[in-house]
């Protein structure tokens, strides 16, 4: 039985159908540099900065779907644990698993994993589910980061240091992945089902 059988495809299935090893291993670095790069867009704020890490880790998901997805971001943790600087701020090393924004990044792999899954299940077809989807991974994230960011901090300033000041601009970041991904089905498959 196909995999179509069980799922339906993410959008990079469509845009490049033929499945190899090759093909999948040059999809999930693909999107742990992706998210490399957009940690380079960044409002150094502390003790968490707000970066474009997010935006990334969400349109990876929702492209390569919930395994390849979730591969992405464990190459993603791996790179940055290896020395490369890929985190916030160049940053890199394994001592930020162990920091202020660990959390987070913990919450990257799960967030990819649950878009992925919704997007396999057409979740990223319509402005509507996209913007659930997202919302949701969005929400994994700040529940990993805030739960791991209150041992450095206390439940007094968690909140309004690590959830408040992130809001607005990951808002933004949603909405251009809600109109990225529905908006890409289309000019794939004009008229036509998905």
């Amino acid at each position: 039985m196909n995999r179509a059988t069980h799922q339906r495809l993410v959008l990079v299935d469509t845009v490049w159908p033929a499945e190899s090893l090759r093909r999948d291993i040059t999809l999930i670095l693909t999107g742990a540099l992706l998210v490399a790069l957009c940690s380079r867009v960044e409002i150094p704020l502390q003790p968490v900065p707000i970066t474009g890490q997010t935006f990334g880790v969400l349109l990876v998901g929702a492209l390569l779907g919930s395994r390849k997805g979730a591969m992405s971001m464990l190459s993603y943790l791996a790179l940055g644990a290896a020395g490369f600087p890929v985190f916030a701020s160049g940053a890199y090393g394994p001592a930020r698993f162990f920091g202020p924004t660990g959390g987070y990044l913990a919450g990257f792999v799960i967030a990819a994993a649950l878009v992925g899954w919704l997007s396999e299940r057409g979740w990223d077809r319509r402005v509507i589910t996209t913007a659930l989807a997202m919302a949701l991974g969005m929400l994994v994230i700040y529940g990993c980061g805030v739960a791991w960011l209150v041992h450095f901090v206390g439940w007094e300033r968690v909140f309004t240091v690590g959830l408040f000041p992130f809001l607005m601009g990951d808002g933004l970041k949603i909405t251009l992945v809600v109109l990225t991904l529905p908006l890409g089905w289309t000019l794939i498959n004009p008229g036509g089902q998905h």
